[in-house]
């Protein structure tokens, strides 16, 4: 019998998310996806000390002004991670906007143009990477302005249907639904233990979101990510993709099984959800309506701008 992990990529891409290169070799995933959080920790490992070594000189070089040679040396870092990933995996990595940025789209756009032009000059395409902005609005509309450059992104921190209908609407390339996290406000809010995996309130709205897409033809892939134990990965077989931790994809190699499909683009046709015509305003207000969205959009960036300083803080002390 086949392991689950076998099993499941029968079904869906999987993915890894991490920044460790072992771990993807190991699992041998088509893409990765980083964030500051990842990115973080691997810098502080004493395996890519020479990495974060030459990214340092590189942008002591460039500069003699500090703050713009840690703003290069934080670009430099996160394309340089996303170059040695790309010579494991052989189809696409995500490269994050920093978080600090969510609430502007003119400096997302900038900040993304910046890291793609590092990476072309690294010898890689543009269509190898996915730009991760937060799926807020602006986040949302800086994604719809690098279409027009030939640049596909991935939209993190997605929690509510509002949020995945705008980017629908605005042609992103991939969103990234946080089912762990989302999970995590409703254990916390209900003061329930756990959940079937079937009614896992993060399962349910990547399983909504799925269905939607398919039932009106959008092409924006459905990438489930944050999971927190294996069912929650099992129970959706059949997502565009999955990104999943080392942890948990150890896991899945380690045990076998049947993994069936749990969800399917001819099934989602009976969903009962009408078209959603989406505006700022529309957005603004369905996703204010969603008090667990609201809440973790908010938290998962001051996350990440929180990890993003502490990355700035040990680059700054070694320039």
């Amino acid at each position: 019998m086949s392991t689950l992990l076998n099993g499941l990529k029968q079904h869906s891409i999987v993915v890894a998310d991490t920044g460790d290169f072992a771990a993807m070799r190991k699992y041998q995933p088509r893409d990765a996806t980083t964030n500051p959080s990842l990115l973080l920790k691997a810098a502080m490992m004493p395996e890519y000390a020479d990495l974060v070594g030459r990214v340092v000189a590189d942008a002591k070089q460039t500069t003699s002004t500090p703050a713009t040679a840690l703003s290069i040396a934080m670009d430099r870092l996160a394309v340089a991670f996303g170059v040695e990933i790309l010579k494991i995996v052989p189809n696409r990595v995500s490269t994050e906007v920093d978080a600090r940025l969510s609430f502007d789209t003119r400096a997302s756009v900038e900040k993304a143009l910046t890291l793609i032009s590092l990476y072309e000059e690294a010898g890689i395409p543009r269509e190898r990477v996915l730009i991760k902005l937060a799926a807020t609005w602006e986040g949302i509309e800086a994604a719809r302005h690098l279409r027009q450059h030939g640049i596909r992104s991935n939209l993190t921190l997605l929690f509510s249907f509002a949020q995945a209908v705008a980017c629908a609407e605005a042609g992103v390339q991939l969103i990234s639904p946080f089912v762990g996290r989302i999970l995590d406000w409703y254990k916390k809010s209900t003061g329930v233990a756990g959940y079937a995996p079937s009614e896992d309130p993060g399962v349910q709205s990547v399983t909504r979101i799925y269905s939607y897409y398919k039932k009106f033809g959008y092409g924006t892939e459905v990438m489930g990510a944050s999971f927190r134990n294996r069912d929650e990965i099992l129970e959706l077989a059949g997502c565009d993709l999955l990104t999943i931790s080392p942890a948990l994809l150890e896991e899945l190699a380690s045990n076998e099984g049947a993994v069936p499909r749990r969800l399917d683009p001819v099934a989602s046709a009976t969903v009962p959800d009408e078209r959603v015509i989406m505006d700022e305003r529309t957005f603004r207000w369905m996703h204010n309506e969603d008090a667990m969205a609201t809440e973790k959009l908010s938290e998962g960036i001051r996350l990440f701008a929180a990890d993003s300083v502490k990355l700035e803080k040990s680059l700054a002390a070694r320039l």
